[in-house]
């Protein structure tokens, strides 16, 4: 048997095999595969495609259970209904086309950031505590191009989740309503090409601010070892902003808070839709967006290991 010698050639640098950048679509398939296939993020869709349902029947059941005709108060009416409640809450007895806004504007307080935050939370901090992570920097992958595959998905978790409670919500009110429930806030009847292409701009609109609050999540995410930390942080900040918005004499701090964008999404409801909320809360989400992907950038680049 030959003897294997103590000092292994020199080879050239030249001749040793480049290492291979994987292809961008392959990472992005690989990590949306990865997020789907997480028992947590399946249990969080199902309960978003539960809860519009559950929305549906208890308020078709409260008002309409008695058999009492549903009073949508005025074309226009606001907040101050003359029954006491939330208007938007009282036509979804009535419209099938306020029942999948109003559980989306409803869900968009706690249970999708919840969402997003979690899959923020998995997306670095989760790898970087099993030490998955430097797996995809040996790939080899650049740490920015792996910060764009990790916010990729954080988009793909946000843009599905808001469509799942948006099919949900619709699906479940023409069963309720019938088509020809199509009816707006204003009081004035909807043809469903018209309620479709609303309905895609609350998606759209919803999953751009989900995604500014996933771009805040990912910046914690970056900074800590432990995904529950993330969660913790972006759910407190939100609850805290909440409060805060309750307080009348911060109301010059108010425009600079992300949960005051969300009554702007009941202009979705009225004819004609306005979109001047819509925009300047497009505008704020934008803000969050650079400056919590700035961070996360910033730190996923200078970060040992």
């Amino acid at each position: 048997m030959t003897a294997l010698p103590d000092v292994l050639p020199d080879v050239p640098p030249a001749e040793l095999p480049a290492r291979r950048r994987a292809p961008l679509w392959r990472l992005l398939r690989a990590e949306v595969r990865w997020i789907f296939r997480r028992p947590r993020t399946l249990v969080v869709l199902a309960l978003l495609a539960v809860l519009p349902v559950i929305t549906g029947v208890a308020v078709d059941l409260t008002l309409n259970g008695g058999g009492a005709p549903v009073d949508t108060g005025p074309p226009g009416a606001g907040p101050g209904a003359s029954d006491g409640g939330p208007p938007i809450f009282v036509t979804m007895a009535a419209s099938a086309f306020v029942l999948p806004l109003g559980s989306l504007m409803t869900l968009l307080m706690l249970m999708l950031p919840l969402t997003v935050a979690m899959a923020s939370g998995d997306a670095l901090a989760g790898e970087q505590s099993h030490g998955t992570l430097r797996g995809w920097l040996l790939a080899p992958v650049s740490r920015g191009r792996l910060l764009l595959v990790k916010s990729a998905g954080v988009l793909v978790v946000a843009l599905v989740a808001s469509g799942l409670v948006v099919a949900s919500g619709m699906v479940t009110g023409l069963v309720l309503t019938g088509t020809d429930g199509l009816v707006s806030m204003s009081g004035t009847e909807l043809s469903m090409g018209d309620v479709l292409w609303r309905l895609g701009v609350a998606v759209a609109w919803a999953t751009f601010y989900l995604m500014a609050i996933g771009a805040v999540a990912l910046a914690i995410s970056a900074f800590t070892e432990h995904p529950m930390v993330v969660v913790v942080g972006v759910l407190g900040g939100l609850i805290v902003s909440v409060v805060l918005m309750q307080i009348s004499a911060l109301d010059w701090l108010h425009p600079y808070l992300l949960p005051s964008s969300l009554t702007s999404m009941v202009d979705l409801i009225r004819d004609p839709v306005s979109f001047d909320g819509l925009a300047e809360g497009a505008f704020r989400a934008g803000c969050y967006l650079v400056i919590g992907m700035s961070l996360a950038y910033a730190r996923i680049t200078t970060k040992d290991g």
